[in-house]
């Protein structure tokens, strides 16, 4: 799926392109070790996010469910540069039906793990979650720090950007939205 050799080969032009030999001891391994890490960050683009959701139990439960404060690490299409933060993802089961609270953490993980923008990861985690769960509702809420701001450009590290996703009945129903998003901010329930 990734093409090591093409990755190494595109890291050692980056390293002799900014004046940097790249066969010095520290650098030596780099490309291959950059190869790696690109592998593994960018995993997602060869998964289907919706697996994961698949796993589906019978619960008669019909009322919010919120796993808050999951941690993320994705990949700015626009410099590749990490953004990271925490995802708040809740939903309304229909019919009783519930997934495994594992499965939306791994179900953020694939969608963070491919180059993108995190207005897009949003809309694809509340997406994923309507069509995959039938759920009466989804919202989805991202807090991230991105590196492009942080050590380049405008340098404004610990600046947070924060995207929302609201599906179904989340989006008719303005009373559950401030009931997540008080949920979300409270430190303990």
């Amino acid at each position: 799926m990734v093409d090591h050799d093409k990755l190494q080969q595109a890291v050692r032009m980056i390293l002799e392109a900014i004046g940097e030999d790249p066969e010095r001891e520290g650098l030596a391994d780099t490309p291959r070790r950059v190869a790696q890490m690109y592998e593994e960050m960018f995993s997602g683009l060869h998964e289907d996010p919706s697996e994961h959701l698949k796993t589906v139990f019978g619960e008669e439960h019909e009322e919010l469910v919120l796993v808050k404060d999951i941690p993320f690490f994705s990949m700015c299409e626009h410099h590749l540069v990490p953004f990271f933060g925490k995802a708040h993802i809740a939903y309304i089961p229909k019919n009783g039906i519930v997934t495994g609270l594992s499965k939306l953490a791994r179900t953020v993980d694939g969608i963070a793990r491919r180059p993108q923008v995190q207005e897009r990861m949003t809309k694809t985690l509340a997406d994923v979650l309507m069509s995959t769960l039938d759920a009466k509702g989804a919202m989805v809420v991202l807090s991230a720090e991105h590196m492009c701001m942080a050590m380049r450009g405008i340098k404004k590290p610990g600046s947070k950007t924060v995207t929302t996703a609201v599906r179904g009945s989340f989006a008719n129903d303005g009373e559950a939205r401030a009931e997540v998003l008080q949920l979300i901010q409270t430190k303990e329930v």
